[in-house]
């Protein structure tokens, strides 16, 4: 069953083309990481899913049109921003009291639960939370909703290394199952590749890549190579290229592995570095370099 479809979605501001001709698919129970250099479209896309802006072309979000059913649609979804936005004078057990009144599906008593597992005190205000407790809060009340999608945009935003694992870690643990989705907008690529299934990058409105994480293992290969292979490497057309401790990191698409492993050691490459061999020669322009500098 399709979550999310999109069809030809488009949105402009004035000139500004933010999407043009987007097609996407999503399934029930899959965790899309929706990525792009800034000003690629994601918050866009993610706020026409939520029906926050109104576009062109066809969209559909659990089987509703999001802008003309939005107040529908949104008891089955949840949304994190980048920003917490949150009242600083609210108390926590205010903030449990709000959402137990105006969201059908809010359990309390499993939001209780999340923050139980945190140092977070009920009778604080949310001026007295570090950032990272603030996202903490926001996660936990978000969690307590029986909601079908839910919809980071860059959750995890200015938070240090200890609590953006502690949110993955809740995030999996206690929320993931094979009924929901998720679709999540981030550049902590390092902290969501091993929970993600499926990689859609947006290049200036456009899709530019458009698969599942296995699809993408089996497309990208990176191969370290020694300086006298690294001509034989450079002849089979890699995407990129970087130096690393005395040997060439050269990136592969589409080749077989069996063809590298004659220059070196085969392995797939991070997400983040991938991204990078992507996206480095669509922004350097024509006479960009192997591992996307420009020529001097």
């Amino acid at each position: 069953m399709a979550i999310i479809e999109a069809r030809s979605l488009s949105k402009t501001y004035g000139d500004t083309v933010a999407l043009q001709g987007v097609d996407l698919s999503v399934g029930e129970g899959r965790i899309v990481g929706l990525l792009g250099a800034n000003g690629a479209g994601k918050t866009t896309a993610l706020h026409a899913l939520l029906g926050l802006v109104e576009y062109e072309g066809e969209l559909s979000v659990l089987g509703r049109d999001p802008w003309s059913h939005r107040e529908a649609l949104m008891q089955d979804v949840c949304f994190i921003a980048d920003v917490a936005v949150l009242p600083r004078w609210l108390r926590v057990s205010q903030a449990l009291d709000y959402m137990e009144g105006v969201h059908p599906r809010f359990d309390r008593a499993k939001a209780e639960g999340f923050l139980g597992k945190t140092a977070i005190r009920t009778k604080a205000r949310v001026r007295e939370l570090s950032k990272g407790m603030v996202t903490q809060l926001h996660l936990a009340l978000i969690m307590a909703i029986d909601a079908r999608l839910l919809v980071l945009d860059e959750p995890t935003l200015g938070l240090d290394l200890l609590y953006r694992k502690q949110f993955y870690d809740a995030l999996i643990n206690d929320y993931v199952d094979h009924t929901r989705t998720i679709v999540v907008s981030t550049h902590d690529l390092h902290e969501v590749q091993h929970i993600l299934t499926d990689v859609v990058l947006l290049d200036r409105g456009r899709v530019a890549l458009n698969c599942t994480m296995e699809e993408l293992e089996a497309r990208y290969l990176e191969v370290l190579v020694a300086p006298d292979k690294l001509a034989a490497a450079r002849g089979l057309g890699p995407i990129s290229e970087r130096p690393i401790f005395g040997r060439t990191a050269v990136m592969f698409d589409g080749v077989e592995r069996k063809r590298l492993e004659a220059l070196g050691e085969v392995r797939t490459p991070h997400l983040s570095d991938l991204f990078v061999a992507l996206m480095a020669g669509r922004y350097a322009g024509p006479e960009a370099s192997l591992n996307g500098e420009a020529a001097a």
